[in-house]
């Protein structure tokens, strides 16, 4: 399959004044906050990147927090063995702190596992807009392809889910993926079919031409694809699950996209710059005055 184009795009309209950028104390600055949804699968072979998760949201908050965004975080699981694959609320949107002491009541009995009934039940169940956040970024982490719990959830379904609750989508699957200069050692692809790629070294180099290869069963579309469609980006969970120095790449580089695409979902200010709108048309009036 090749690259998928975006579904949805965020863009922070301009603002046009007659005014002029006034710098003002850093605390002037608009607060910013974002909700990421966890949505992660709670079958047998999962702990892992169940242990993985607090880490990465950690290094995440403190990426956001220096710019000045407050994440938020919730944490959804997926695939009870009871209840047919039943999501639950492990955490509603809490610090990275609370969320990582609720992934550790994370369950791996799970046997039954449909990632869109997950997101869906998130967005049903979670309660959203916490610090005033506008914008949600979504993470499916999950090592098997889609079974079908709800056949009212379709991908089509999904994506417009994602779109009308302003939502960018991330998956970490069981699915290879390739660049225009490398068949391995590709971590994940992007919507713009930017690639990343493991440096040897616990970094990662980016590449063109990122190409989602075959997952397990229909992982490509259901979920790969669903991603890309919705303008996110995909990643290669057996990467993840290497260990040592691959590993270290793979978080460095989804931390990395996870910051640029929430800062292109809630633009931040510069700190201590404000726009003063009107303030041209407000000193042509006063000048006007004066001169009377």
């Amino acid at each position: 399959m090749g690259k998928f184009s975006k579904l949805t795009t965020f863009i922070a309209a301009p603002v046009v004044a007659l005014g002029l950028a006034v710098a003002t104390p850093a605390t002037t600055a608009q607060a910013a906050a974002i909700d990421v949804m966890v949505v992660v699968d709670e079958s047998g072979s999962m702990g892992g990147e169940h242990a993985w998760l607090p880490g990465m949201i950690n290094s995440l908050d403190s990426a956001l927090s220096g710019l000045g965004i407050t994440g938020n975080y919730g944490l959804v699981g997926f695939g009870q063995s009871s209840g047919s694959g039943a999501p639950r609320v492990v955490s509603n949107f809490t610090t990275a702190a609370g969320f990582g002491t609720a992934a550790s009541g994370l369950l791996t009995n799970g046997s039954f596992e449909d990632g869109y009934n997950g997101i869906e039940f998130g967005f049903s169940n979670l309660t959203f807009g916490t610090n005033g956040a506008t914008a949600t970024n979504v993470i499916l982490v999950t090592d098997e392809d889609r079974d079908n719990g709800n056949g009212a959830l379709t991908l089509a379904s999904t994506l417009t889910l994602l779109a009308t609750n302003n939502a960018l989508l991330n998956t970490v699957v069981d699915n290879p993926y390739t660049s225009d200069n490398n068949t391995s050692g590709v971590l994940g692809v992007d919507a713009d079919g930017n690639a990343y790629v493991a440096d040897g070294s616990g970094g990662f180099t980016t590449d063109t031409g990122g190409t989602v290869g075959n997952g397990a069963g229909a992982t490509e579309v259901d979920y790969a694809g669903m991603a890309l469609t919705n303008g996110g980006a995909t990643w290669d969970l057996d990467l993840l699950r290497v260990g040592g120095l691959t590993a270290d790449s793979f978080t460095a580089a989804f931390v990395n996209i996870k910051v640029q695409e929430i800062q292109q979902q809630i633009p931040v200010p510069a700190p201590g710059v404000i726009i003063i709108l009107g303030l041209g048309i407000a000193g042509i009036a006063m000048c006007r005055r004066m001169a009377a």
